[in-house]
């Protein structure tokens, strides 16, 4: 039997906060070029990822 929406939600939520904790850490000590990598994996793991980028200062525009 598969789990309900709301639980595979909430272990979406939980995965991609853990992902964000290990990009922010590896953002902290990047160069340009990683940080453009690092951009593109936010922007694949979560919808609001134009926002976040910015407030890491991960790309300039």
């Amino acid at each position: 039997m598969s789990a309900s929406e709301r639980k595979r939600e909430l272990r979406r939520r939980r995965h991609r906060r853990v992902k964000m904790g290990h990009i922010k850490r590896r953002a902290a000590k990047a160069n340009v070029s990683e940080k453009s990598h690092l951009a593109s994996k936010i922007r694949n793991l979560t919808p609001g990822a134009e926002e976040i980028i910015a407030r890491l200062n991960l790309e300039e525009r």
